[in-house]
């Protein structure tokens, strides 16, 4: 039966005119006037980004006059070492203070061992010293790890399916040296083993290395979001299980503080968080806590994500680039690792 209950009528919107006065309304402060303009919103802007935040992550591999592109990472490609010269020359241009050089090694040089990671001319050393020839005042920083070197994929040596912590320390160490000897500016070790930072930092201060500075991965989860970069580097088809018992268990928050502070302790002199957006609680936990010179990964599954997104026309590509690395700033961190670097700056430029 329909309700004999009388419609309620619905009050018109009031005309300016008879708006209640904003003194009535207590609206003394309006936050919207400090965003009305263009000028006014910069004025007022908490946080900046800026080229000096960035760090571009490349891929390396054999030949000369080759590039290769990454199918999962549109616009992302590997580059022979005279094309990483070019790469480098184009991201001084842009002002952009840093490389990280990660290498794709051919699998006919991998074993259980990693013993391509302490070769001299090995991708990495090879690039670091035509790089620094070419750009002597580009940063350089290099990835302090095994699994670009082992044929099972992990960052360390195994015995049966255990990952043996302290005797892949040990060769860390000579990959670390191996990678300063050839021009590298900061070691970063990615690998998540127990101890590394300081034997890495005895090390180096032993071969006479004590300005070679340390970004340590302290705070590296065991991530989906990494698929891209392992096919980029040619571990994905490698890998043998996963990487739980080293890397940190997505759930954990405490326990991101307790690795950055030994990382600190034991001599690092910036840290990083990885991934990056999932994790921008982490970040401004170690932001807060510490106040150490901290860094984000925007890692290749992220970028892939938005590049995915913005090829189908589902986003406006580089908004969405400039907003995910604003937020980085927001949370705290100092600088971004991120495939996105060249196209950034060369949007802060123009912009």
């Amino acid at each position: 039966m329909p309700s004999s209950e009388p419609k309620a009528k619905i009050a018109p919107f009031p005309s300016r005119s008879e708006a209640p006065a904003a003194e009535k309304l207590g609206l003394t402060h309006r936050p919207r006037r400090n965003r009305k303009s263009e000028w006014a919103r910069r004025l007022v802007r908490e946080n900046v980004l800026t080229t000096n935040d960035l760090i571009w992550p490349i891929f390396v591999i054999d030949g000369e006059r080759r590039t290769e592109p990454v199918a999962s990472m549109p616009g992302v490609v590997r580059y022979s070492v005279d094309e990483a010269v070019r790469a480098a020359e184009n991201a001084a241009a842009l002002r952009i203070p840093a490389m990280a050089i990660f290498p794709y090694t051919d699998p006919g040089l991998r074993d259980p061992h990693g013993s391509e990671a302490l070769h001299d001319q090995n991708l990495v050393c090879r690039a670091c010293r035509a790089i620094k020839a070419a750009v002597p005042d580009l940063g350089l920083v290099t990835d302090v790890a095994l699994d670009p070197y082992t044929s099972h994929g992990h960052d360390g040596l195994m015995r049966g399916e255990d990952i043996l912590n302290d005797e892949t320390v040990a060769v860390l160490v000579k990959q670390a040296l191996n990678q300063a000897r050839a021009g590298a500016d900061v070691i970063a070790p990615s690998d998540m083993m127990d101890g590394r930072v300081a034997a890495i930092r005895a090390g180096l201060d032993g071969e006479g290395y004590e300005h070679v500075q340390i970004m340590a991965y302290a705070a590296k989860y065991a991530s989906a979001f990494y698929g891209p970069f392992r096919d980029a580097v040619g571990t994905n088809k490698t890998l043998i299980g996963d990487k739980r018992t080293y890397q940190m268990d997505p759930a954990n928050s405490d326990e991101a503080l307790r690795e950055v502070e030994q990382d600190i302790l034991e001599g690092a002199d910036m840290v990083m968080v990885k991934p990056g957006l999932p994790y921008l609680d982490i970040v401004r936990r170690v932001k807060d806590t510490f106040g150490q010179p901290t860094f984000a990964y925007q890692v290749s599954g992220e970028y892939a994500m938005i590049m995915a997104a913005a090829q189908n026309g589902w986003l406006d590509g580089d908004r969405a680039m400039l907003e995910s690395l604003l937020a980085f700033k927001r949370a705290g961190a100092d600088g971004v690792l991120t495939y996105f670097a060249v196209r950034a700056a060369e949007a802060l430029r123009d912009g």
